[in-house]
């Protein structure tokens, strides 16, 4: 059963990564927006947390192809050390400047019952961006969502293989569509030409739904893609549900935004169908 004490998170990045007034919020994902597109169904998305200024048009890019969904599991990486190796937040709500949006606690329950790799965890969320950058997004293009947030610890492909098992066993035979995301941000502080090349390595193998050939290839190129664990364990859960095709929305590196070449982070905007 889902616990009766609500826990609210308070936003972490609010008024930094992103505007925290409401109606600024709105105008600035609306200015990223390129065009309308055709939105399809779509099983995954691979979306980046950056500031806005930076990532903003590469997420809203991979959002706005795809029709909107009610439930949402997100997988994000663990930049701050905080909490457990695959830390799920299993209920209550978070707080963004649009709205407050409520845990999905009885997928939450499934996904725990299902195996022991994931566990429930406030700490590794209560300072982590990853996963709070994307709400305003996605609550922006498909109005109110539950969700249910777990940061992804670096691990072994095997390690990776039994979470993806655990979601997938705990979602299988839910009726409702379930919209699954990884947040992750590519290569980080190198030159542009470098992390451009380095990134189109690591891309090759996202299109491929290719969690295997994606993690050897970021330890033999030495790409500092910091969301290899979500994106690793998004890739298995794809190939488990039957997804079979992956295209690239968007590819821009903090160059595109007027940063500074010789040191930049790429982004990536990943539609999964």
């Amino acid at each position: 059963m889902c616990q009766v004490f609500i826990m609210i998170r308070e936003p972490v990045v609010s008024g930094q990564f992103y505007p925290d007034k409401a109606s600024e919020l709105r105008k600035a994902i609306e200015a990223f927006k390129l065009k309308d597109s055709a939105r399809a169904v779509a099983y995954g998305l691979i979306l980046p947390h950056a500031g806005y200024v930076y990532s903003g048009r590469v997420a809203v890019s991979a959002v706005n192809k795809v029709l909107p969904k009610k439930r949402i599991i997100i997988l994000g990486p663990n930049h701050t050390g905080y909490g457990e190796d695959f830390g799920m937040y299993a209920s209550g709500s978070w707080k963004i400047p649009f709205a407050d949006l409520s845990i999905d606690c009885d997928l939450a329950q499934r996904i725990l019952k299902s195996g022991t790799n994931i566990t429930p965890d406030t700490l590794a969320h209560k300072f982590e961006h990853s996963i709070e950058v994307e709400l305003p997004i996605l609550y922006y293009f498909f109005g109110n969502f539950s969700f249910v947030p777990i940061v992804c610890g670096v691990a072994t492909l095997s390690t990776y293989e039994k979470v993806a098992t655990q979601i997938f066993l705990a979602v299988k035979n839910i009726k409702e569509d379930i919209l699954f995301i990884a947040s992750s941000d590519m290569t980080h502080y190198e030159a542009d030409s470098t992390a451009r090349r380095k990134d189109r390595l690591a891309l090759e193998h996202i299109v491929n739904l290719d969690a295997e050939g994606l993690v050897k290839t970021v330890k033999k190129d030495n790409i500092s893609m910091c969301g290899i664990a979500p994106v690793a364990i998004l890739l298995l859960i794809m190939k488990k549900i039957g997804a079979n095709k992956a295209s690239v929305s968007l590819y821009e590196t903090s160059a595109d935004s007027g940063a500074d070449a010789s040191s930049v982070v790429g982004y990536a905007g990943v539609v999964i169908s």
